[in-house]
């Protein structure tokens, strides 16, 4: 009898927990695309916010997340054929960086595929969205007005390099948004008295050539706008500036920590934090036109002591007051 009723108490717990598992819901797996300048290890402190961003909203890679990561290693002309890859291979949204990388997307599914953007300089002139409060069509994420923020650079570079009034600005004049960058610089440099000098330059080593071509044409400081770069490019750099003695504003202070002299700018990898929480309100069923986009408003001051030095520079004591990081 004992057996029995042994035997009947373990089929009944089987057939319980065939029952019970039979009605668990399968875990719904999120694809999302990424789209990116540089490779998933270049871009690695973004990355890291960005799935920290994820997971305190609930995602977990491998868990109920899947990522498909595709770089363009730095070739802006390879965005059309990827963007296109990850349409084909049915992601639920693509997220980007940069001007290039967000037209590719948003042009890719015929505005079908949601796209969020981690970084994207002024989206409404460069005819990514229609407005910042309602973008209007698949892209949405965070946008960077430029004309305070160039104003804001010149400033400091002139304040640590006084008595230039000639500076070179070296940019990519391929990508749209250099374009509006351009002509944000305008009024500043107008109002500071200062002679702009536009170089065009697409890859790290035309930079380099750049930089020599800024001292040729007797321009006292420089500026570099060229997109996200691999560790080993920011070097290049960085070692041509320091070669031909130009005191230099960079936009991320990634340049600084390889030695370049200050840098003003955005904390990308928060940048790519906050992207997290538009993607959030997508796979929940918002749509990116009715998602206003975000606009930054801290940027961090970077300086490094040692190229100042090495420059027979002195950053101004209420610069050093006013900085978020001091290397060197």
């Amino acid at each position: 009898m004992t057996s029995r009723r042994a035997f009947l108490s373990a089929a009944l717990t089987l057939a319980s927990a065939r029952l019970v598992a039979q009605e668990k819901p399968a875990v719904r797996v999120y694809r999302i695309g990424v789209l990116d300048p540089v490779s998933q290890q270049a871009n690695g402190a973004n990355m890291e916010q960005f799935l920290k961003g994820l997971k305190d909203l609930g995602y977990t890679q491998g868990g109920n997340l899947a990522i498909e990561y595709l770089s363009a290693d730095g070739r802006s002309e390879q965005f059309a054929k990827l963007a296109g890859d990850l349409v084909r291979s049915k992601v639920e949204l693509i997220v980007t960086n940069g001007t290039p990388a967000t037209l590719a997307a948003k042009n890719a599914s015929a505005g079908k595929v949601p796209v969020v953007t981690a970084t994207v300089i002024d989206p409404v002139e460069t005819k990514v969205v229609d407005s910042l409060e309602r973008p209007g069509g698949n892209v949405t994420g965070v946008a960077i007005e430029t004309p305070d923020l160039e104003a804001k650079r010149l400033d400091l570079l002139r304040a640590i390099a006084p008595g230039r009034s000639r500076i070179a600005v070296i940019m990519d004049m391929s990508n749209p948004a250099s374009a509006e960058t351009w002509k944000a610089m305008q009024p500043a440099a107008k109002a500071q008295a200062v002679e702009l000098e536009l170089i065009d330059a697409r890859t790290a080593d035309d930079v380099a050539r750049a930089l020599a071509k800024a001292v040729e044409r007797k321009a006292g400081a420089a500026t570099v706008r060229l997109g996200a770069l691999t560790p080993g490019s920011r070097r290049t750099i960085v070692e041509a500036a320091a070669q031909h003695k130009l005191p230099t504003m960079y936009a991320s202070r990634q340049f600084v920590e390889a030695g370049g002299l200050v840098s003003y700018g955005l904390n990308t990898p928060q940048m790519y934090y906050r992207a997290a929480a538009f993607v959030d309100k997508i796979l929940k069923g918002a749509k990116p036109a009715d998602l206003p986009m975000e606009r930054p408003t801290r940027f961090e001051l970077v300086l490094n002591r040692l190229a100042a030095h090495r420059l027979g520079l002195v950053i101004p004591p209420d610069l050093f007051l006013k900085s978020d990081q001091v290397v060197g």
